[in-house]
């Protein structure tokens, strides 16, 4: 007689409820590594623009070109913070400053000394939570003609951004070297940038807080008046 023996019902039910169990706990763990891949996904994506923001903030203001005497102020580096009104744009602007930040190629063959500004502006996406933050450059300081303007866009979904200069004592919200009867004549000691993102979540939040100290300080840009007898 054959005494070969096969598996019987009850042992096959026990391995096919074995393999069951295993491939439930192996789609588990690969539904949840799924989902903190695309977690760290998006989290890497939203933090992208705001690094990158920073550091074009970080590097502006680093570079920030020290005020003068006279009446023309062209290149001179006049710093003015709050909500102002620059040359060749439509919206209020948050600050403007000139910088040593430009670089020199075949289609801008002018100095290194640029006017930025940044802003707040309508995202083209009317559906879209919050304003774009823009970075705008002018190059050609020294232009007859009103400059050309560029845009830099440098963040979406913002609700607000705030410069404040610090005199050594107290952080003032409204800053204007230009200004005969300012009495911020000089470049701040440091400056604060404050953006609040928009959305129901992030309007509670913190808002993100750079503080970049300021090197380029002079003593005065105050014009001096003397007398001769």
């Amino acid at each position: 007689m054959n005494n070969s023996r096969g598996f019987t019902l009850i042992e096959m039910i026990l391995a096919i409820g074995v393999a069951a169990i295993a491939l439930i706990t192996v789609n588990a763990v690969l539904f949840a590594a799924l989902h903190l891949h695309g977690a760290t996904v998006d989290l890497v994506n939203a933090g992208t623009p705001i690094d990158q923001t920073a550091i074009f903030l970080r590097r502006d203001l680093a570079c920030l070109v020290t005020p003068t005497n006279g009446t023309s102020k062209i290149l001179s580096g006049g710093f003015r913070a709050g909500t102002i009104s620059s040359v060749g744009i439509s919206e209020p602007v948050a600050v403007e400053m000139f910088t040593a930040t430009g670089a020199l190629d075949v289609k801008t063959p002018w100095g290194d000394i640029q006017r930025v500004t940044y802003e707040l502006k309508r995202p083209t996406d009317l559906a879209a939570t919050g304003q774009d933050l823009v970075r705008t450059v002018t190059r050609n300081l020294l232009s007859a003609s009103t400059p050309d303007v560029t845009d830099q866009l440098m963040m979406s979904g913002v609700a607000s951004v705030k410069f404040s200069g610090y005199d050594g004592m107290q952080w003032q919200d409204a800053w204007d070297t230009t200004s005969a009867t300012s009495v911020n004549t000089n470049l701040p000691l440091a400056v604060r940038v404050q953006i609040q993102m928009a959305g129901n979540n992030n309007l509670n939040a913190d808002p993100i807080q750079i503080v970049v100290p300021i090197d380029a300080v002079a003593r005065t840009n105050a014009v001096l008046t003397t007398t001769g007898s």
